[in-house]
């Protein structure tokens, strides 16, 4: 059964019992994890009909649990549940949350709701959700969790092992501990295994890791989560402009930042604005107006493709079989760009390749966009020689391998030009691409047909 359908499976399971099986609902929700009730929620939570239901579902969760379920729904869902809850209430799951997760959970919140919140909590706790909250979106202080084991510097084994033992149950991770010095200042990093077998008499400062791999709390979280893939890290200190340390990212929060980032590189690929939400929760406006924009612009770029062809009407009148091979030709040019801008986008989106590398890559692209060329020339070229003639297999063949040439090399270039006009790369999308391929092929594809069919 696949996991889509056991979700299936518990939901109506659930749903029955709410109806009255009180015994084998509180049987059954022990046995799914969070994430699970969750993605349950979430599609209770969509239908307004299904939202009592919802409600009375998180209402049989113990105080705990229901703090990590809502930390798993999306932002409308969980203004959804909270609005139906008491301050009272909701500030108790609150503070049963991870630091990160009550922030996230506190911007989602009206101003009038956060106040009333805010007034009930502790004054350390109120002004540590202020300063989680207050980071910019898609920086490493909005994806940190202040929730950390910290040992002060000068600390035996022993010592550090009671500290860790006092902070632990409220810490993210435990496996990575931090040493900072009286300013509270970054000094260096120790693994939990490395103190459990270190001596008891032996001091931090002699085991710890002094250079730490660390980011400012001001870095776009794509770095961020480029650094914890490079360097295999469980967590990643964040510190600010004095070296203090205020927070970690650890490597959950990183892979949800890959996962968001790649489908926003995907959805620009294909000419799409950012969907709020997924697609299966955006509304229909919102989907339209996504997509409509590009999708017009892209109208009037086919207009030149037209104007191409109106253009040479005497050279496709003289040799109707040209046009036979026109959607092949300009197609072909279509992909081998869409590829070259697809290599090229997610090389820069990974670090992999940068403007530093442009020459390097236009060599290596000449050449493998030659030889692509001249493979597919070799493919097509006996078809034009069994449709029309030698002289129309030769255009056929010299214009594959000059469209695919060119499409390639404007593929590879497109994002880099973007890129230095401040632009998102993934903009030099597929759409685009073959766009201004199919326009200029036509172009090459009967300039090619006119120049040698006049000599023939």
């Amino acid at each position: 059964m696949s996991l889509s359908e056991s979700l299936q499976t518990h939901k109506a399971t659930l749903l029955s019992a709410l109806e009255g099986d009180d015994a084998c609902l509180q049987g059954l929700l022990p046995e799914l994890r969070s994430a699970d009730i969750a993605e349950i929620l979430e599609t209770l939570v969509e239908d307004d009909q299904d939202l009592p239901q919802a409600l009375a579902l998180f209402s049989r969760l113990p105080l705990e649990r229901r703090a990590s379920v809502l930390g798993h729904l999306p932002g409308d869902e969980q203004l959804a549940i909270t609005e139906a809850l008491d301050d009272e209430l909701l500030l108790a799951i609150l503070e049963e949350m991870g630091a990160d997760e009550r922030a996230d959970l506190y911007k989602t919140l009206g101003d009038d709701r956060r106040e009333a919140l805010l007034r009930r909590m502790a004054r350390q706790e109120r002004e540590a959700l202020k300063r989680l909250a207050s980071y910019a979106e898609g920086t490493a202080g909005a994806l940190m969790t202040s929730d950390y084991v910290a040992i002060p510097t000068g600390l035996t084994v022993s010592r550090a092992m009671m500290r860790v033992r006092q902070t632990a149950p409220d810490a993210e991770t435990v496996y990575q501990l931090y040493i900072v010095d009286p300013d509270g200042r970054l000094a260096g990093t120790l693994s939990l295994r490395q103190l459990m077998v270190a001596r008891p008499g032996a001091r931090v400062d002699d085991l710890m890791i002094h250079e730490v791999i660390h980011t400012r709390v001001d870095v776009p979280q794509e770095e961020v989560a480029r650094i914890v893939a490079r360097y295999d890290l469980l967590a990643l200190p964040v510190v600010d402009a004095e070296r203090r340390l205020i927070g970690i990212v650890t490597h959950d929060d990183a892979l949800d930042v890959v996962e968001s980032e790649a489908t926003e590189d995907i959805h620009k690929g294909m000419s799409i604005g950012a969907l709020e939400g997924g697609v299966r929760r955006v509304p229909l406006w919102s989907l339209y107006r996504k997509r409509v924009f590009w999708l017009v612009l892209l109208v009037f770029g086919n207009l030149f493709s037209g104007a191409g062809i109106a253009y040479f009407e005497e050279t496709i009148a003289a040799q109707v079989a040209l046009v036979f091979f026109l959607p092949l030709l300009i197609g072909s040019g279509g992909n081998a760009g869409a590829q070259a801008a697809t290599l090229t986008v997610r090389g820069m989106a990974t670090g992999d390749v940068g403007i530093k590398d442009w020459g390097k890559l236009f060599g290596r692209e000449l050449l493998v966009a030659g030889a692509l060329g001249l493979t597919m020339a070799l493919a097509v070229a006996p078809i034009g020689m069994l449709r029309a003639g030698e002289a129309v297999a030769l255009v056929v063949a010299v214009s594959m391998i000059a469209i695919v040439l060119f499409g390639s090399l404007l593929g590879m270039c497109l994002p880099f030009v973007l890129d230095r006009l401040g632009w998102d790369p993934a903009t030099a999308s597929a759409p685009l691409v073959t766009t201004l391929i199919d326009a200029s092929g036509v172009v090459i594809y009967f300039g090619f047909a006119t120049a040698i069919l006049s000599t023939s």
